[in-house]
């Protein structure tokens, strides 16, 4: 994935830039240091002369535009009885000194969420297998496909892979507001690549790499120091990303 040809953006945080300017441009996807323990404000506005608005515009015209001829088709929630039968409650004995160690919301809440970082594991290491078979460069002109044209031509870059995980997970459930694309930079060399980022909370989200050149598994992004995100966008949003400051970590602070 290249980056656009563009003047950077002074909205863009100063040293990211510069790194960016002062090395060769990657092409095409990442191949498998910044500090530890530097943290982003990820929902920034794009300045009006971002370089990468124009690419981000232009895939989500298409994308919504496009017929989406494959949904996947989830399973049907089991029924409580067979036809003809009354369903019948569960027969539950409370604890007998009539105390519970977790309150049920709370247990409820930790099932739920545990339940979805497995299923975002499984997704993660799903497509990284898949790539392995349908990973296709592509070529001279840097296309960011749709998720039915990476369907139709069986195969894409990672920026078509990670349409997969992007598109899947909301499928599966997760919000249209804690799952997006992502571009990350690799200053050390100048590669530009496209990842999912979930975030389960605000600050630090986790991280699906389609094709396990940034990462396999799915670490939180504090845990890639390598990496520096920029543009984090779905279908409708564009935001940019920025070094979190001090006053934002006091800010968080106080309004928790």
């Amino acid at each position: 994935m290249r980056r656009p040809n563009a003047t950077p953006s002074t909205g863009l945080w100063p040293l990211v830039w510069m790194l960016a300017l002062g090395l060769s441009l990657g092409l095409g996807c990442a191949g498998i240091a910044l500090s530890p323990g530097i943290h982003f404000a990820y929902f920034e506005r794009p300045a009006s002369d971002d370089p990468w608005s124009g690419k981000i515009a232009g895939w989500q015209r298409r994308e919504k535009a496009d017929p989406a001829e494959i949904r996947t088709a989830l399973p049907p929630v089991a029924q409580a009885a067979t036809p003809g039968q009354d369903a019948r409650p569960l027969s539950l004995e409370a604890p007998a000194n009539g105390l519970r160690a977790q309150s049920l919301r709370t247990k409820y809440s930790s099932f739920l969420a545990e339940r979805k970082r497995v299923l975002a594991r499984d997704f993660a290491a799903w497509v990284q297998g898949q790539a392995k078979e349908h990973y296709v460069a592509d070529g001279p002109i840097d296309h960011w496909a749709t998720l039915e044209e990476t369907l139709k031509a069986n195969g894409d870059d990672c920026d078509g892979l990670e349409l997969l995980t992007f598109q899947g997970l909301r499928e599966l459930g997760f919000s249209d507001d804690e799952v997006f694309r992502a571009v990350v930079y690799r200053p050390s060399d100048g590669q530009h690549h496209m990842v999912t980022l979930w975030f389960e909370t605000p600050d630090d989200p986790w991280v699906i790499d389609p094709t396990g050149a940034m990462t396999t598994g799915m670490p939180r992004m504090s845990d890639l120091p390598a990496w520096v995100p920029l543009k984090v966008f779905g279908d409708t949003a564009e935001f940019t990303v920025r070094r979190a400051t001090e006053a934002d970590a006091s800010a968080d602070f106080a309004a928790n």
